[in-house]
């Protein structure tokens, strides 16, 4: 097949959405013909190709970090994702587009397959539906709801990574619109592990580990309070990532005399992330909501045992004392006691570890590549290919 992915954000670019487009777009790289259409940012060329797929950039304007995209960016991309995508329709043929993200991609996936003649694959990401955390969110506003529900009745198909997306959707824009669920996935990592003296760490230590851009969904600030609460124990917190709270958060933790048990090691290439992560000893999130939650398959691939909230698609696959401690949302007494637990009792967290790394199996790139596969395979009509201009010839012919 000739698959054009269709997504705002793409590595560099962006956080987990654009990460799982990566790996599913190089993975099936290695049998279909894969494009790209995506943002440019700073900095950026037009077009490259990066490990067998085409990357089609277009200009989007005031995009200022490469973690987080401002709102006119946003809004930029719906004109210039339409703009270049038509020019790269006109020039070349696909059979299927997938658009990832509702808002802001959708109107683009959608205007690119009613141009083209394509089938739309419409993937949400939980966070395009749902953010408790911003009054901008789609949920609490009547007029986005109603243009996300057209966007979904025009989509061919509809494609959740969790349940809980599953559920958001049908709570809040239609009860009826049905959906194929496939969950996220990861590379199976093939590194080892950082040495602690590389980041100034003793060897007794209990690290705590967290990945993820610096927003306030994320709700960092608890996880600086944790520490505060922890401070007789010999413990220390490494944050992964980049975004607009990072000079408070390291304020705060100043304010708190934390210093010296909080590293702030900012945004770290996959690789590095992994060798860090291998490193820790515990993986631990406030998130206040995720559509999925990529980064608790990072940390069960590395062997961790996971301390979070029970609020979003991560309790589709993490279970209360068995991949760790899934706490009720913002009970940081409880959070505070399961990560005091797992400080003094090293076989517990070997033991979650290990079965963190079995369970994750399941979860691998190969594995969800082969159900988009399929979906895109029911889409596509048999027999017939799509002419950039929106004609049609056989595929025999």
């Amino acid at each position: 097949m000739r698959i054009l992915f269709c997504n705002y954000e793409y590595p560099p670019l962006g956080g987990g959405g654009g990460v799982i487009n990566a790996l599913l777009a190089e993975e099936m790289a290695k049998h279909h013909e894969v494009t790209v259409l995506t943002s440019q940012g700073r900095e950026l060329p037009p077009v490259t190709l990066e490990k067998g797929v085409r990357v089609v950039r277009a200009p989007v304007f005031f995009r200022k970090q490469d973690a987080v995209a401002s709102l006119v960016s946003m809004l930029s991309f719906l004109p210039m994702g339409v703009r270049t995508g038509k020019e790269l329709l006109r020039r070349n043929e696909f059979d299927v587009i997938n658009t990832h993200f509702v808002l802001p991609t959708g109107p683009v996936g959608d205007a690119l397959s009613r141009f083209a003649g394509i089938p739309n694959v419409l993937s949400l990401h939980g966070g395009d539906l749902y953010d408790p955390s911003k009054w901008t969110s789609p949920h609490r506003h009547p007029a986005l709801r109603g243009w996300i529900r057209r966007l979904l009745k025009r989509s061919n198909r509809i494609v959740v990574q969790s349940s809980n997306t599953l559920g958001n959707l049908h709570r809040f824009y239609d009860p009826e619109i049905e959906s194929v669920q496939i969950p996220l996935a990861i590379n199976r990592p093939r590194i080892g592990a950082a040495l602690r003296g590389e980041y100034g760490l003793k060897r007794g230590e209990v690290l705590f580990v967290t990945v993820g851009r610096l927003v306030a969904r994320k709700a960092i600030d608890q996880l600086i309070i944790l520490m505060e609460s922890l401070r007789e124990q010999s413990t220390r917190l490494l944050i992964l990532g980049e975004g607009p709270l990072a000079s408070s958060l390291k304020e705060e933790s100043l304010k708190r005399n934390l210093g010296d048990r909080i590293l702030f090691l900012g945004h770290v290439q996959e690789d590095e992330k992994f060798r860090i992560l291998q490193m820790a000893d515990v993986y631990v999130s406030t998130s206040q909501h995720e559509g999925f939650g990529l980064v608790f398959l990072e940390a069960m691939a590395s062997g961790l045992p996971i301390v979070c909230y029970d609020h979003g698609g991560q309790t589709d696959f993490l279970r209360n004392q068995d991949t760790g401690f899934v706490v009720p949302l913002n009970n940081q007494v409880v959070f505070r006691e399961a990560c005091a637990l797992l400080i003094r009792n090293s076989g517990m967290r070997k033991a979650i570890g290990e079965t963190n790394r079995i369970r994750v199996e399941e979860f691998y790139i190969d594995r969800c590549a082969l159900k988009y596969e399929n979906v895109f395979s029911e889409v596509v009509e048999p027999g017939v290919i799509r002419t950039p201009a929106g004609g049609f010839h056989s595929r025999t012919a």
